[in-house]
């Protein structure tokens, strides 16, 4: 049967409005509820042993996305098929997909970034407690309308994506660049690897640069296994050093070291939100040409996410101009957002003794290793000694 152009189900199609690897994006009228949605198609036109196992999985998970009601995720309204063309009828909305919002090699207010990813994580949040993965987080899957309000589209198309099917050209489709390392291994996507996805947007958009970049696919999965990226304080000035314990936190290669849930990562935003003032210009810092390292800086809870052979491979430079990313800004006092970024981004082998919510009096310089443990008694019995013998010595040669 042949597909009507104009029309698919009951839905009058009155534009187009993009086309991308999987279909077409159509504007168009439902007759019966005189309101305006945008059709999203899915080419089904495929080899005969493989099209009913795709189009089964499409509405398994089609009807999975429907059935979630949440400020940042596009309402699904109906699904359907019109021909070898699968579609779904969804809200439409006025605003920009952030991949046009985003420049390569600039980058975005560090507010405006840290807002638009604490709305996707609410959002993500949402979706895993009604155990529904996106597995396709990416810039041009988080919609940002003229108001702000972020929303997450794609969710039930994604896992065709992702799915060992096909295309006729025999390119399995993806976003290689916001994949999480357990997806490049081919491991099946759960929750935390929407964190990992989410957390490389996050940081493209505070630095104006991908944390993972090649010239080929292979070199990018290369990256995401291996690779650690910088902190984005490093980069760009404006971001509070709180976003990198965020960040670091989020790009943990294992799953286990990244946020138990998106709803953690999203307090966590809010939190440094707080930091960062309501008008504030990006300041991104050219890389300098000799490394500056602080061993206890937030590079170094990136760095004990990697495979430790690994850690020859890993950015360490840092601006001369930045000031070190020790612990957390003075500003910084919510002590439950504080101990859990430090506890579980695996840093609390390097800072021993912090087994309890960290004090509030205890600012950037807090958490260095000898404010928290204290002296031993043997710190104190070297340094009265010294005291003494430095008095002994000088009226030795006052009086001599």
């Amino acid at each position: 049967m042949a597909t009507d152009p104009r029309k698919f189900g009951r839905y009058e199609v009155i534009d187009e409005l993009g086309k991308g690897a999987m279909g077409t994006v159509y504007r168009a009228r439902d007759p019966m509820l005189h309101r305006t949605v945008a059709i999203k198609t899915i080419n089904m036109d495929l080899d005969r042993d493989e099209v009913a196992d795709y189009e089964a999985r499409f509405y398994q998970e089609a009807r999975a996305a429907g059935g979630l009601n949440h400020p940042n995720i596009v309402t699904i309204y109906d699904i359907g098929k019109s021909g070898h063309i699968a579609y779904m009828a969804m809200e439409i909305l006025d605003g920009k997909e952030l991949r046009s919002i985003m420049t390569q090699g600039k980058a975005l207010p560090v507010g405006r970034a840290i807002d638009i990813a604490a709305q996707a994580a609410e959002g993500l949040g949402y979706a895993h407690e009604h155990d529904v993965v996106h597995r396709d987080i990416k810039p041009a899957n988080l919609m940002i309308n003229r108001e702000g309000l972020v929303k997450i589209t794609d969710f039930g198309i994604a896992r065709m994506r992702s799915a060992e099917v096909r295309t006729q050209t025999g390119v399995v489709l993806g976003s290689p660049r916001y994949m999480s390392p357990e997806q490049v291994v081919g491991k099946r996507a759960e929750p935390r690897s929407d964190i990992f996805s989410l957390g490389v947007i996050l940081y493209e958009m505070v630095t104006g640069r991908a944390p993972f970049a090649g010239e080929d696919v292979s070199a990018i999965m290369f990256q995401i296994l291996n690779f650690v990226p910088p902190p984005p304080s490093s980069v760009n000035t404006d971001a509070p050093e709180m976003l990198d314990f965020i960040v670091a936190k989020a790009l943990a290669k294992s799953p286990n070291d990244r946020y138990a849930s998106a709803r953690e990562m999203a307090s966590d935003l809010r939190e440094c939100r707080l930091q960062v003032p309501t008008r504030t210009s990006s300041s991104v810092v050219p890389k300098p040409t000799q490394p500056s390292f602080e061993p206890e800086s937030a590079n170094d809870l990136l760095i004990l996410t990697s495979p430790h052979t690994r850690r020859s491979d890993e950015e360490t430079t840092v601006p001369e101009t930045a000031a070190p990313t020790l612990g957390v800004s003075k500003a910084f006092d919510s002590m439950a957002a504080t101990s859990r970024l430090i506890l579980q981004s695996g840093a609390s082998g390097e800072f021993p003794g912090i087994s309890t919510p960290i004090p509030p009096n205890l600012g950037q310089q807090g958490f260095r290793r000898g404010m928290v443990e204290g002296w031993s008694q043997k710190d104190k019995l070297v340094f009265t000694a010294s005291v003494i013998g430095a008095v002994v010595l000088g009226a030795f040669i006052v009086f001599s």
